[in-house]
Parts: C-alpha cells; structure tokens; sequence
C-alpha cells in the first residue's frame, strides 16, 4: 500500500464536517469551501495520475475484521474516477451555491399558522453535513470489499435524512421519514444477502468480503438468484427505479436545491455504480438471468417519470421526477451489456449529475427571486432576469439531450448499444427523449416566457449575482466541453467496463451482413 490518497479523499470532508463543531457563521462556509475545494485538487491530482486502462489501481488494503473477512480495501477503477470525480467537483459548487440557503426560510412552505418554515440547524450544520454526504459516497465509490462498501452505502443515509428533516419544508418530517424508511428497507435486505453471501465464502475456505475473492466463487444458481434479488432491490431503491422510487419525488420537493443536488447527483449513483460493480461482477448468470425484467422496469422508469414530470406543478417535484426517467437510461444501458451501451451509462451517471446540478441552481436562484416553487407563479422571468433565464433554459436543454451537450453523448451511446442487442427496447425508449423536450420546453415556458403578474415584477428585479454566476458557470462550462471532446472520460471508462461484461461473460453483437454485402 502507497501513500493513502483515497483515504484521504474520504476522509478529509468527513473532517471538515467534524470542525463544524467548533466555527459558525460565514466562517463554517468558508472552512467547508476549503475542505471541499482540498478534496476536489487531490481528486484532479489522482485522475492525471490515472493510467488508463491499468486495472484498480491507488489499492489500500488491511484486514479489518478478521473473523468474518471484512477488510478496510479501497481502489480506483474507471468508473470510480468517474464517481468520485463527480462528487469532488459538485460539493463545492453546492455550498457555493447554497451560501445563505441554511440562514432563510424553506422557500414557498408555510406552517399551519401561515408562518414560514425556518430551518431547523444553522449554516455550519448545513455544511456539515453536506460534507458528511461527500465524505460517505467517497467511500462507498471507492470500496472493494463488499462489507464496507455496505457500510457507507447505509451511512450516507444519516446526513441525507437531516438535511431534508432539518432544512426542507412544510412536509419535511413525513419526506425525510419516507426516504429513511425506503433506504433501511433496502438495506436490511442487503444485509441478509451480505451475510449469505460471506456464509458462501467461508464454506468455500477462508472467509473474505474482498471483491477480486468474491468474483472466485462458484455459487449455486439458485442461491445467486437470491442474492442477486438481495442486492438489487437495495440498489434499485437507491437509483431510483420504479416501484421503488416514490420517495425521491417528495425527497426532492421538501429539500433544499443544494441538498437535492446530493442526493440525486451523487447518492442516488450508488445505486446505478453498485449495479455495475457488485450485481454484475457477484453474480453474473443472475444478472443475465434477471435482465428481462430489468429492462421492461427501466423503460417503465423512463416513461412514467418522464409524464409525471410534465403534469409536476412544483418545479423542484418536476425535475426530481426527470431524475427518475433519466436513471431508467442509466439502467437500461447496463442491463443491455453492450460495451457502447455500458460505456454510454457510466458516462450518463456523470453527465446526469452535472444537468442535475444545473437545473436544480437555476430553479433554486429563480424561487429564491420568486418566494414560490410553484410554476404557475412564475412567467416573464426572461425580460427581467435574462441572464438566469438563459441559464435555465441552458439546464432543460442539458435534460432532452440537445447535440453538442455532454447528456447527448451519454444518452446516443445508451441507446446505441441497447439497439444493437434489444432495438424494440431501444426504440421504445426514444419515446423518454420526447417526453423530456416536452417537460423541459413547457418548464421554460411557463416560467421564463409570458407576462409577469405584478407581484413577479416586483421580485425579479435582481439577475444573478457573482456568487451564483460562480456557481453555475463552471457547470455550464463541464457540460460543453464533455459534450464536444468527452474522449477522455471515455477512454477512462470503456476498459473497465469491457473488463466487468467480460467476467459476465457478454461481448458485442456482431454487425449482421445480408447476403452479398460488403
């Protein structure tokens, strides 16, 4: 073992979350900006250092607890990069972002006495535990040993349910008590396939959570498929997938815009990464096996979230129900086991949270103009706030996947390999595309076109400010460049997962040639 960067990189914003303890006020901001900003330098520093193709690599490795195998083991693969790449470069964007959001009422939420919702905490306990979620999905992005992946994977719910019970709205307790119930129910299925599955490997000789033990294992067919079952409906909830997804709209509409960037930018991809790392490398004949169905839940996922987006009158409510359509994407692209389309859904992972990040900002910057989450509130905001309207409109063209943005790239790769082995799914998942133009230009018109009523003009008499251009601007910067030059993060990606469908033993359909062609 090397120099422990990634340990690092987990643990310094769980430290900065701790020092919340001691600071307040704008001083906890900007100690959690630097916290944040020190782990995004030493994510970049690692990701130059990457050698492509080289396997896991920055390992860490010691044996934790011994008797049932569990072992402290990090590692860096291309999609974990991709990951933790992600979560480096969002969480100082948030706090960024979200400067004064933890010192204002939840906006457009009233107690029953007519009176607005004040948050619960203070700025440094927003910080904190805003860190707390990087520090966690650090981790979990990084863990090559089963069991202390599961750790983190249940952890990272702890700051996640104070952010929204301490910081959302009107409805916060039921949100933030739903979204624990879901995840502890994920988890305690987990758990059991977990056990079952290191009762597997101490049958087989010395007991070991470790994943490259793990992918050794002869398993019986059927018990797979249990564990398969165990695993996947943690990672489902987590991802959103319907039916497990009910929870994530409420989640969204009750939090903060900075608090639904981490959860559906970053917490939410645990479900999507696990999927690729542990479900696909665990168990691969049950992942074949179950992909039938999986695949039908995903195109269930990116239509139905894509409707209930269009019918949405709160704006955070509609785009947390684009997250849903735009994770059956992701699912559907692992599950089709093309390479371009496993490629294409890592690849969509990043670009998701990034188009996330961009809408949630621009909507939570136009709501704080507003006072309301409702869209019926808003109109003209373009002639007012040009700038910020552009910005929105930027971030709903980032969500249909317009050509030359980044979501293009992603979302193309998916349903191309998908064709190549399922065209009728992939063909019914182009109806998703449509969905999201619908949802994404009638959000825009609704809230940036028309004529203001007289109390919208009297709000937005403010475009943004150099705080929030500071935020939004390197996003939209990200998007664009990935959209014309993403080779480099695709060169990062595509060996791993060739790698992974491997060991599932899929390859690429071959090109069909009609008789006399050439």
């Amino acid at each position: 073992m090397s120099f422990p960067w990634l340990t690092i990189i987990g643990l310094l914003p769980l430290i900065g979350g701790l020092a919340m303890i001691f600071v307040r006020g704008n001083a906890a901001k900007l100690t959690g900006l630097v916290f944040s900003l020190a782990v995004l330098v030493i994510t970049i520093v690692l990701a130059i250092s990457y050698h492509v193709g080289g396997g896991m690599q920055f390992t860490e490795q010691l044996t934790w607890i011994k008797q049932i195998g569990a072992h402290y083991a990090l590692g860096l693969d291309g999609i974990g990069l991709t990951l933790v790449l992600l979560t480096a470069f969002l969480t100082p964007v948030v706090i960024i972002a979200s400067w004064n959001d933890a010192e204002l009422p939840h906006i457009g939420s009233k107690t029953a006495d007519g009176e607005p919702v004040a948050p619960k905490w203070g700025p440094h306990t927003y910080v904190g535990l805003i860190l707390a979620v990087e520090g966690f999905a650090m981790f979990a992005f990084l863990a090559t040993d089963v069991f202390l992946f599961y750790l983190f994977f249940e952890v990272i719910l702890i700051p996640m349910y104070f952010l929204i019970g301490g910081f959302g709205g009107t409805r916060r307790a039921f949100a933030s008590a739903k979204f624990l119930l879901f995840g502890l129910f994920g988890g305690f299925v987990m758990l059991a396939a977990v056990i079952g599955l290191g009762i597997i490997s101490a049958q087989a000789g010395d007991p070991s959570y470790l994943l490259s033990d793990l992918v050794k294992l002869n398993i019986d067919p059927t018990l797979e498929r249990w564990l398969f079952i165990g695993f996947m409906i943690a990672f489902a909830i987590k991802a959103p997938m319907v039916p497990f997804h009910s929870w994530l709209p409420d989640s969204v509409e009750q939090n903060t815009p900075g608090g639904a960037i981490m959860l559906t930018g970053v917490m939410d991809k645990l479900g999507t990464f696990a999927m690729i790392r542990f479900c696909l490398q665990l168990f691969p004949d049950a992942s074949k096996w179950a992909t039938p169905v999986v695949l039908v839940l995903a195109l269930i996922s990116i239509i139905y979230g894509a409707l209930m987006a269009i019918g949405s009158k709160d704006l955070m409510r509609l785009i947390g129900w684009t997250s849903v359509s735009h994770f059956g994407f992701i699912v559907l692209g692992i599950f089709a086991f093309t390479s371009q389309s496993a490629t294409g859904a890592t690849f969509y992972m990043l670009n998701h949270g990034l188009s996330a990040a961009a809408l949630f900002l621009a909507a939570g910057f136009m709501m704080k103009r507003r006072g309301s989450r409702d869209i019926s509130d808003f109109g003209g905001v373009v002639k007012a706030t040009p700038l910020l309207a552009g910005l929105l409109m930027f971030a709903a063209l980032t969500a249909l996947g317009l050509p030359g943005l980044s979501t293009f790239v992603s979302e193309f790769m998916v349903l191309a390999g998908t064709f190549s082995r399922h065209p009728i799914y992939a063909v019914i998942a182009t109806i998703g595309i449509v969905l999201a133009a619908l949802y994404a230009l009638i959000m825009y018109q609704r809230t940036a076109t028309g004529v203001p009523g007289e109390r919208v003009k009297e709000k937005f008499t403010e475009d943004l400010v150099g705080r929030e251009r500071l935020a939004l601007i390197p996003l939209v910067l990200v998007i664009l460049v990935l959209g014309f030059f993403p080779k480099p993060f695709l060169a990062i990606i595509e060996p791993t997962v060739t790698t992974t469908l491997q060991h599932v033993g899929m390859t690429d359909p071959q090109p069909h040639v009609t008789e006399g062609g050439r």
